[in-house]
């Protein structure tokens, strides 16, 4: 039974349970994946249907991590398999726990009013957009924005972070960023925001089928 109900992964070289973060980000970016579709059948079509299926699932999938056992996850068992060639990055358990505890009130939230109430309003859309924000910083980042918080909460120093992060602030020269780099992004975004009223008329042009243009030529 003790095997069954636990959170976290006995390593050796760690003294804490850990888990692996390739798997939890992989399980994050596919969450995201399905999240961000069902926002953009609702803002685009205004069909709640597939969030009603999304919600449930990631609602139980992080009641199974934080009561029963991550590795019993389906989207953790899913992230799993697909980077089980990668070599493991072990990150401290606990401040995994804070953070999906904030994922279960989230996505309880979402449960209750659109699948049981079956309503919608700025809170529900407020806490899509929260859901959507901490799964793309995970996936894409490797950024815990839940585990931010922990030590806002607990006086226990957290260990093991992604990357390190939280055992020191000293990069490394490839981490550096230069004034040249700056610069660079900066001329980027400035163009970026200078150039939609050269381009407005240009890019607002319908693309045409290439071939069936080729096509069309042809017969001519």
């Amino acid at each position: 039974m003790n095997n069954i109900i636990q959170f976290g992964e006995k390593v050796e070289g760690y003294d804490i349970p850990v888990l692996n973060e390739r798997e939890i980000r992989a399980a994050a970016g596919i969450l995201f994946l399905a999240t961000y579709t069902s926002f953009m059948f609702i803002l685009f079509d205004g069909n709640f249907i597939m969030i009603k299926y999304v919600i449930p699932v990631f609602l139980l999938d992080l009641l199974i991590r934080v009561f029963i056992n991550p590795r019993f996850s389906p989207m953790l068992i899913l992230g799993r398999l697909i980077v089980r060639r990668q070599t493991p990055e072990y990150v401290g358990a606990p401040q995994k726990r804070f953070a999906w505890s904030i994922g279960i009130i989230l996505s309880a939230t979402m449960f209750y009013f659109l699948v049981i109430e079956n309503a919608y309003s700025p809170i529900t859309g407020s806490v899509c957009l929260i859901c959507l924000l901490f799964l793309f910083f995970e996936a894409s980042f490797g950024i815990c924005l839940g585990c931010l918080f922990y030590s806002l909460f607990f006086k226990k120093k957290v260990q093991h972070c992604p990357g390190e992060i939280c055992y020191t602030n000293n990069r490394q020269a490839i981490q550096k960023v230069s004034v040249v780099q700056l610069v660079i992004l900066g001329l980027l975004i400035t163009i970026l925001f200078m150039a939609p009223p050269f381009l407005q008329e240009q890019f607002s042009k319908a693309p045409h089928d290439l071939f069936r243009s080729s096509n069309t030529a042809k017969h001519r």
